[in-house]
């Protein structure tokens, strides 16, 4: 599989430019180099259900932000 080169970096500005979230401004806060795609703060939420690993803990509800390829964002801002 080639993999492509991201020229952005922790701490960018970006917009997105197409899916549910276009036209959005945000930071990324981390890249995934491997999948081509970037974590960007407050953006693309996910809900993630936590079960709960002993007996006298309590699951909980989390909000962690998903990934977005980069082909979908473009670079407003250098860091």
């Amino acid at each position: 599989m080639k993999k492509n080169k991201i020229q952005i970096k922790k701490g960018d500005t970006i917009q997105i430019i197409s899916g549910k979230y276009k036209g959005k401004q945000g930071k990324i806060n981390f890249i995934l180099k491997n999948k081509n795609k970037v974590i960007i703060e407050n953006m693309n939420m996910k809900t993630k259900h936590i079960k709960p690993k002993q007996t006298d803990d309590k699951g909980c509800i989390k909000q962690i932000e998903g990934p977005i390829h980069y082909s979908n964002i473009k670079l407003v801002v250098k860091a």
